[in-house]
């Protein structure tokens, strides 16, 4: 019954959309309907600058440690706590709060994975962030982030549930960023800062 409550807290924060709401204080628009449409740090970087980008990341990605610290507290288990940051990855990538529009959940996954996982999410996020800086291309960065990760947390001694945990991860970003793979296939993904 806990791990249920957990998954429905951690949800709940999940749907928060903090991109919507920073687009609708700062600009009075529906970031959604702006730009790629996506309601993420990304697109918001595009349209309304750094400062809010990096607010909305931070937001997003305390809203995955507070699922898990919450999970914690109401199980005490690795299960729970796993459950909880991905309830909390469903809710950013299908807000209930948002008409079931999203972001793509790479902040969100990057505070849940950071609270259970700390030493191979920092591994993955070296590499993504590497990758990042020759390219630009945020992503591409992504999608090599979670793809490293199962492997990272695989080799690491942390509890089986977290490499499911974070095959889950990889499975919802990879649906998410579908469009996005199709025009790096093409060679025609937009880069940051150009």
């Amino acid at each position: 019954m806990q791990i249920f409550f957990s998954a429905i807290i951690g949800y709940l924060l999940g749907s928060i959309s903090f991109s919507y709401l920073i687009g609708r204080y700062k600009a009075g628009i529906d970031i959604r309907q702006h730009g790629s449409g996506n309601a993420g740090a990304t697109n918001t970087l595009r349209v309304l600058g750094k400062k809010a980008a990096a607010i909305v990341f931070l937001a997003d990605a305390l809203k995955g440690v507070a699922a898990v610290f919450t999970s914690y507290l109401l199980t005490g288990s690795d299960t729970g706590m796993a459950v909880g940051g991905l309830a909390a990855i469903i809710g950013h990538n299908w807000p209930v709060f948002f008409n079931f529009r999203g972001g793509k959940g790479v902040a969100t996954t990057i505070g849940v994975i950071v609270s259970v996982a700390f030493l191979p999410a920092l591994f993955a996020g070296i590499v993504a962030i590497m990758l990042l800086l020759v390219t630009r291309i945020v992503s591409l960065a992504s999608l090599v982030f979670l793809t490293f990760l199962p492997v990272t947390v695989l080799l690491s001694d942390l509890p089986a549930v977290y490499f499911w945990m974070s095959i889950v991860m990889a499975i919802l970003s990879y649906w998410r960023h579908r469009t996005n793979i199709v025009r790096l296939l093409q060679g025609k993904e937009n880069q940051i800062g150009r």
